[in-house]
């Protein structure tokens, strides 16, 4: 029995009861340079550290929020899935896991799709939230990115995918490894109606998710420090019995190699999305274009070919037979 925790702790309790409690996410750690960062500093500043420019990780409703206009959208009810299909136990049952999940991010599961505006261009845009178990891949998932992509198409709208997360859900078995096949074809979906497909890539994007849909997009922007790979470094340097090279599967080091398009800071994620977007969606010029007749001097100093009866000019000594 701990004596301090189940005495001691709530006999202070009593003593400062009426006292009102202080929040206790009032500052954030960053897990890079380990100072501290004030909660509305944070808000302002996008989640990411004033103090390294480390991109913390953000959770869907923030995502979504900084991507619309005005922050306003819509989301989708996404379909009921199996709840525990193999009826998957470890330390606690699966379903126990769910429950949990949910209760604390407030919903069904690791993804949300939402709909509205960006840069007043058509958007569906589907966020992976790492909080909700690592933000793994199961059919809930699955189900979700195919309704994003139908989506997209009947609105005739760009799909926008934001993938946080550890790669397919184990609980899952081989229902969450269909997953793979069934997101390439709703990307698929998206490709053969001739509209863009933008994927952000945060950190983590790995596993089954960087192996299916997230590597796919035809336009790859990556946020800095975000890791990006398969299988982890640590699991890939067992295999090959290698030092891995600095940096290996930062973001950074994948635009080197050409695996991603572009480094964005978050900052300015919306405006360069925007910006895309717009390259995609509006092939027509800014302006009409005019057409100016050539005159013949102009024809002349470009060398206009001689007609086709003209006799070749011909120099002394140019026939051998003189």
């Amino acid at each position: 029995m701990n004596w301090l925790k189940n005495f001691v702790k709530p006999k202070l309790r009593e003593l400062v009861g009426g006292r009102k409690d202080a929040p206790e996410d009032l500052w954030r750690k960053c897990h890079n340079c380990e100072e501290m960062v004030f909660h509305r500093d944070l808000e302002k500043d996008l989640w990411v550290c004033q103090h390294c420019g480390h991109h913390m990780r953000m959770d869907s409703k923030r995502r979504l929020v900084m991507l619309f206009d005005e922050g306003e959208y819509q989301t989708i009810e996404l379909g009921e899935a199996l709840t525990d299909p193999l009826k998957f136990r470890d330390i606690k049952k699966y379903t126990e896991r769910l429950k949990e999940a949910q209760g604390r991010n407030g919903a069904t599961d690791a993804l949300t799709v939402a709909h509205g505006k960006m840069g007043g261009l058509s958007v569906v845009v589907a966020v992976l939230d790492f909080s909700f178990m690592g933000g793994s891949m199961g059919v809930a998932v699955g189900d979700g990115l195919l309704a994003a992509a139908r989506l997209a198409v009947v609105q005739d709208a760009s799909l926008i995918v934001v993938p946080s997360s550890g790669g397919a859900r184990m609980q899952e078995g081989i229902l969450s490894l269909m997953q793979l096949p069934r997101t390439t074809i709703a990307v698929e979906e998206v490709h053969e109606a001739g509209l863009p497909y933008i994927v952000i890539l945060t950190d983590p994007t790995t596993g089954g998710v960087s192996a299916s849909f997230a590597m796919l997009g035809d336009v790859a922007i990556a946020e800095p420090g975000a890791i990006i790979g398969f299988a982890g470094a640590r699991v890939i340097e067992q295999t090959i019995r290698e030092k891995l090279p600095e940096g290996f599967q930062k973001s950074e080091y994948l635009l080197k190699h050409g695996m991603v398009d572009m480094v964005v800071h978050r900052h300015e994620l919306r405006a360069t999305v925007i910006r895309v977007l717009s390259l995609l969606r509006n092939p027509e010029p800014a302006a009409d274009v005019l057409s100016i007749p050539a005159s013949e001097e102009c024809e002349a100093a470009a060398g206009a070919p001689p007609p086709l009866d003209a006799a070749p000019h011909k120099e002394p000594g140019d026939n051998p037979a003189e």
